[in-house]
C-alpha cells in the first residue's frame, strides 16, 4: 500500500535467512498472487483516493522528562521529529523510555499526491506534496510561515509508491520486477523481489509465501549517524476494508538502531472526496 510515502508509510533490518522450500513460481506469478491476495488489481485501480488516520510514534520519552530521539526516516515522517521536539523537555539522569504518540490525518491521491496533518496542543504540523511541488508547516519548531521542501525531501516524496502499491500495475508505472530469492522473514517463508523504478533506483520488496501479502520493503537509504544506513518498512495487521487487504500497522527500523516506529492505522476511506486545494501549498 502507500504510504507513498509521508508517510504517508511508514525498519529494523531482519537477519538474512538461507534459502527456503516455497513453490517454485515465477516473477509473475507472485505479481499476480499479491494483487489477488490484496483484493484484486481492478479493485485497487478504481481507488483513486484515500484517507488515512490513526496515531504514530513520534519518539520516546524518559521518565524524568528528557528526550530520547525517534527516528526521522522520510519526508512524510518528519513532522514527528519537529512535533517531539516541541512536545518533549530536556532533563538529566536515565529513566525508563515511554513511547509518545499523535494523532494523523494522510489523504492520499493518484498518482503520488499527499497531504498530512498532524496536530499537536492547538497547532497543527502540515506536509503537502502535490506531485511535482512540496510544502512543509512546522510550528512546532517556531516556524510559522510556509516552506517548500528541500531537493532531498522532493526526492523522497517523489520516489513514494501509488496508493495500490508498487506490484500492481507495475510495468505502467515504470517498475520492473524480478525474483531475488527466498528468505525466512520472522519466521515466515517469502519471495524477495527485486524492484527496478524508472529512475534505476533498486529496492527490494518480501512477499509472504503462504498469504502472498506484502510483509516488507525497503525504502530510501538514510544517513544516520554519520553513515548510510537500510531503511525498511514492515506490514502488519492486516484487515480487509470494502473487500481490500490493507494493513493496520506499518513498522519502520534502521539497520544498526535500536528500536522502531510505528504508524497505527484506525480508519481507512476509500474514494473520498478531496478537493484540489487539499493538495495546494498551505496558506
Amino acid at each position: 500500500m502507500i504510504l507513498r510515502s509521508i508517510f504517508l508509510s511508514l525498519v529494523a533490518t531482519a537477519a538474512l535467512g538461507a534459502a527456503v522450500s516455497v513453490p517454485s513460481l515465477t516473477a509473475q506469478q507472485i505479481v499476480d498472487r499479491n494483487a489477488a491476495a490484496r483484493g484484486g488489481a481492478a479493485a485497487w485501480q478504481r481507488v483513486h483516493s484515500m484517507t488515512l488516520a490513526g496515531k504514530m510514534d513520534v519518539g520516546k520519552q524518559r521518565k524524568d522528562g528528557g528526550e530520547i530521539a525517534g527516528n526521522t526516516l522520510k519526508t512524510r515522517e518528519q513532522v514527528r521529529s519537529e512535533a517531539r521536539l516541541a512536545a518533549l523537555g530536556k532533563g538529566k539522569g536515565a529513566a525508563a523510555p515511554t513511547i509518545i504518540q499523535l494523532p494523523f490525518q494522510m489523504d492520499l491521491a493518484r498518482p503520488v499526491k499527499s497531504h498530512l496533518e498532524v496536530p499537536f496542543q492547538g497547532q497543527t504540523a502540515v506536509q503537502v506534496y502535490d506531485g511535482k511541488n512540496g510544502w512543509k508547516l512546522r510550528p512546532f519548531l517556531g516556524r510559522h510561515e510556509v516552506e517548500s521542501f528541500t531537493p532531498d525531501e522532493l526526492k523522497i516524496a517523489a520516489s513514494q509508491q501509488e496508493l495500490d502499491g508498487a506490484l500492481i500495475n507495475h510495468a505502467a508505472k515504470g517498475t520492473s520486477v524480478a525474483l531475488d530469492g527466498t528468505e525466512t522473514l520472522e519466521g515466515r517463508n517469502t519471495y524477495r523481489l527485486k524492484l527496478t523504478y524508472k529512475t534505476g533506483e533498486v529496492r527490494h520488496l518480501w512477499i509472504d509465501a503462504q498469504t502472498f501479502l506484502d510483509a516488507k520493503i525497503e525504502a530510501a537509504p538514510r544517513r544516520w549517524d554519520g553513515k548510510t544506513r537500510t531503511v525498511v518498512t514492515y506490514f502488519r495487521d492486516y484487515k480487509p476494508v470494502d473487500g481490500l487487504m490493507i494493513a493496520h500497522r506499518l513498522e519502520t527500523r534502521i539497520e544498526g538502531v535500536p528500536g522502531a516506529e510505528n504508524i497505527y492505522v484506525d480508519r481507512v476511506a476509500l474514494n473520498p472526496t478531496l478537493a484540489a486545494s487539499v493538495f495546494a501549498k498551505p496558506m
